[in-house]
């Protein structure tokens, strides 16, 4: 998405940083951080985050600020855990602002709408799937990963959208014919790809999904 800083005031700027500080103490104090002493999840998590900071890089842009490309979110909160899902999002959004795709100035802001936001729609539906529906590798596969990644993604563009309205920055009618549109195509190709991720993943190296258990989704199945 990589917001520009100068479309927001400094109370937006005050408000994201708070966000960002919250929630980072939170994946301190929660975080599962002894998964990362085994090296190939520490290995998998480095290597998240150089993925998705080439995905990031590689963005649409519509206007200043109005730029899309792949999230990853719902991806990575299956794979990690939220905690740790949010590490690899910061570390991809430190990557594509050292490339230069956004200003730091801006850090806080995209990291409330590219992995704050996205995180929490993500640990929400996971919750209510796993709540309400029985648990079944196709569900697993389908309504978590493939059209989880899609709602997330059309929620963030929702939520990004509400953001620059409210901020000033764009009038609502310009983001309705615009922008948001291209979050419906978006939905599309982040489903995809995530559930063909997650699909080879639990298949072939189901001990690095954190959120997936053979007994629970395979036996007796």
């Amino acid at each position: 998405m990589n917001l520009a800083p100068d479309l927001f005031s400094s109370a937006w700027h005050v408000f994201a940083i708070a966000c960002g500080i919250g929630v980072g103490a939170w994946v301190v104090l929660t975080a599962p951080w002894r998964r990362l002493l085994d090296g190939h999840q520490f290995n998998a998590l480095l290597g998240a985050a150089v993925i998705l900071t080439l995905l990031w890089s590689l963005n649409a842009g519509v206007r200043p600020g109005l730029n899309l490309h792949l999230v990853g979110a719902m991806a990575t909160c299956l794979i990690f855990g939220p905690q740790l899902a949010l590490v690899v999002l910061a570390l991809a959004l430190a990557g594509i602002t050292f490339n230069g795709s956004t200003e730091w100035a801006a850090y806080p802001l995209n990291l409330l709408v590219m992995a704050i936001v996205p995180l929490a729609v993500s640990t929400l539906y996971f919750r209510i799937v796993e709540r309400w529906l029985p648990k079944h590798f196709f569900v697993y596969v389908f309504v978590n990963a493939f059209i989880g990644a899609a709602l997330v993604v059309i929620v963030q563009g929702v939520v990004a959208s509400l953001m620059l309205v409210a901020a000033g920055a764009y009038p609502a009618d310009l983001l309705l014919s615009e922008y948001l549109p291209f979050f419906l195509l978006l939905g599309f190709s982040e489903a995809w790809l995530t559930g063909m991720a997650l699909t080879v993943l639990v298949i072939y190296c189901p001990e690095w999904v954190a959120t997936f258990d053979d007994r629970s989704y395979l036996l007796n199945k």
